[in-house]
């Protein structure tokens, strides 16, 4: 079954366009990893999935239509995390991991116990309980990403994007995290698409990879068939060896010219 499917996205703004004619269908609990240089339009695919920007071309969920949803039901549906999240000031940790919820409430808006204890089980999955009750200001840059990914996973949407989720973060919290998301699909069956930076975790973690360069796709198949040496090293016009870990799987270093 298809979780996600685009078809002939073209997305950009203000008029130019900034993804061309992207195609791909993302199986329901799989992970897609979406890889390229700097500008090629990662962030940009996945907003166009997330209904967030302009698009020609069509996105489905479930077999549904993402332009024919309301911003409630595609809410539940599709789970954003923006690599740059806009936070809300005056807000504790818990308060904002408590926004996830708000596409599933009643006409009255008001938390109910099933809501908090959701928000708790998110915030102790992601290492938050002891920051619950601190303010968003005054967290660091790896612990608001995690807080934002917490408010993703309270939403409990089928769908996640995730834009570069790692961000921010150590080498520790960063695998941390990716293997929470793994987790959460296998057990939860939630279906992940994500960007990522460190092509090493690409190679790791996601089922598969789509490489974007110039906007348009370069490469889609498993992280073994896109993350070759030569096609790296000719898209991100960069010197690179792929080795193979003693458990089978891929690292991406950096080759000396």
């Amino acid at each position: 079954m298809t979780a996600l499917r685009l078809a002939a996205v073209t997305a950009g703004y203000r008029g130019r366009p900034v993804v061309r004619d992207v195609s791909v269908d993302v199986p329901a609990g799989s992970w897609l990893a979406i890889i390229g240089p700097n500008g090629a339009g990662k962030s940009t695919l996945l907003k166009a999935a997330a209904g967030l920007v302009p698009s020609t071309g069509d996105v489905f969920v479930g077999g549904r239509s993402v332009a024919a949803l309301g911003h409630r039901e595609r809410a539940r549906l599709i789970g954003y995390a923006p690599q740059t999240p806009s936070l809300p000031e005056g807000l504790t940790v818990t308060d904002y991991v408590l926004l996830g919820r708000t596409p599933h409430l009643g006409p009255l808006g008001r938390e109910g116990r099933a809501d908090l204890e959701l928000v708790s089980g998110a915030l102790q999955r992601l290492d938050l309980e002891a920051l619950a009750d601190r303010p968003l200001r005054t967290l660091s840059g790896g612990e608001r990403q995690r807080a934002v990914l917490a408010r993703v996973l309270a939403q409990q949407a089928g769908v996640l994007l995730l834009d570069e989720p790692t961000t921010g973060l150590d080498i520790g919290h960063a695998q941390s995290l990716l293997e929470l998301v793994d987790q959460l699909r296998k057990a939860d069956g939630a279906t992940v698409v994500s960007t990522l930076h460190d092509l090493t975790l690409a190679a790791q973690y996601p089922d598969r990879v789509l490489l974007l360069d110039g906007g348009e796709v370069a490469a889609v198949g498993t992280p073994a068939e896109v993350l070759t040496a030569d096609r790296l090293s000719r898209h991100y016009a960069a010197s690179v060896t792929v080795l193979t870990a003693p458990d089978g799987s891929l690292v991406v270093s950096p080759a000396r010219r």
